[in-house]
């Protein structure tokens, strides 16, 4: 999947409804809100509840600097 793929704008977090996020180079998207990585395995991304992963605290800030490209704040807000 990469960062252009239409599909990415339709997808949304099966536990909230949010947005997603693709995190590269790992090929996963990410929920910052509830912070929860879902796998995408072959190209298909695996948006079971039960397939996300919570992450750590630690793992939530590498994850926004992945999402954002370098910088720790959510994607989709402002400083």
């Amino acid at each position: 999947m990469n960062p252009d793929d239409p599909l990415l704008r339709i997808l949304a977090c099966p536990l909230d409804k949010g947005p997603l996020h693709l995190v590269p180079p790992d090929e996963a998207l990410y929920n910052p809100r509830l912070h929860r990585r879902y796998p995408i395995v072959d190209g298909i991304p695996q948006l079971l509840p039960d397939s996300g992963e919570q992450v750590t605290d630690d793992q939530h800030e590498d994850l926004l600097r992945r999402c954002t490209g370098g910088s720790p704040q959510t994607p989709g807000t402002t400083p």
